[in-house]
């Protein structure tokens, strides 16, 4: 045998009491409420939120084109480095034969003649490596000056970050201490709300978008802005001043006003 259900009855338990005073703090909850939902909002929607991120990238961009432009640089200072020691042995070796060949310590004709055309190749070397040597010290100058190039860029980025930063955080704790101060006041505000209509109050904050509460001002739900018909009008006429009621289309606590239009 099955049990009838009494919907009446399941109705009148499922139906909240609230005094109208209380009611009416709801509306000052739920704007205390939506104020902290938009410092939130703002707080993580600044628009130094994406100049960060994006100058983030650049940054990291000019730091790999830094570490690579000092790896060019480094190579070619090694490179410049050995071109100038070659240079300075080759020489070293062409001036001993030439100071030997001054001082006649060479007799010998064939030795004399063999000396000779070896410094002549020496020459040819030092003109080899000279020009070498020109074309790595303008290689190295113009590597040089990408470095610092990119190192100023990556200076400048840094600084600007920092601004940026700073900004940011000039912000926070401004939107912070808003959110302080309304949360300050929310507490005694609570407090005027009994435990199970705020309950409720929350869960519907939670499941429709932050508005748990909306008030009935010209016979419209503030909530979903929606006009309440004529059948529904009838029906919260007919409610007791303490009865908690809800929007039949979108179920926010709708809160009766001087405004509503009853």
């Amino acid at each position: 045998m099955h049990r009838r259900l009494d919907l009446s009855r399941l109705t009148k338990e499922l139906t909240l009491k609230a005094d109208p005073a209380a009611q009416l703090i709801l509306l000052d909850l739920q704007e205390l409420d939506a104020r902290a939902d938009q410092l939130r909002h703002q707080r993580g929607t600044l628009p130094e939120h994406d100049d960060l991120a994006a100058l983030t990238m650049t940054r990291k961009d000019l730091r790999d084109q830094e570490r690579d432009a000092r790896i060019v640089v480094d190579d070619l200072t090694a490179e410049q480095t050995k071109v100038d020691a070659d240079v300075e042995q080759v020489k070293v070796r062409r001036d001993r034969d030439r100071t030997r060949i001054e001082q006649g310590l060479i007799t010998n004709p064939r030795d004399l003649e063999r000396m000779q055309q070896e410094m002549a190749s020496l020459e040819r070397r030092i003109t080899s490596l000279e020009d070498e040597e020109l074309e790595v010290m303008a290689r190295l100058e113009d590597a040089q000056r990408t470095l610092d190039d990119l190192a100023s860029q990556l200076a400048g980025a840094d600084a600007r970050n920092a601004r940026l930063e700073q900004a940011r955080d000039a912000k926070f704790a401004e939107i912070d201490a808003e959110l302080a101060e309304v949360a300050a006041r929310r507490g005694p505000v609570a407090e005027g709300v009994p435990a199970d209509l705020l309950a409720l109050y929350d869960r519907l904050r939670a499941a429709k978008n932050g508005v748990g509460a909306a008030a009935l001002r010209a016979r419209q739900c503030s909530g979903c802005m929606l006009s309440l018909d004529n059948a529904e009008i009838v029906k919260i006429r007919g409610a007791a001043e303490d009865e908690v009621l809800r929007c039949e289309e979108c179920q926010r606590i709708l809160v009766r006003t001087e405004d509503s239009g009853l």
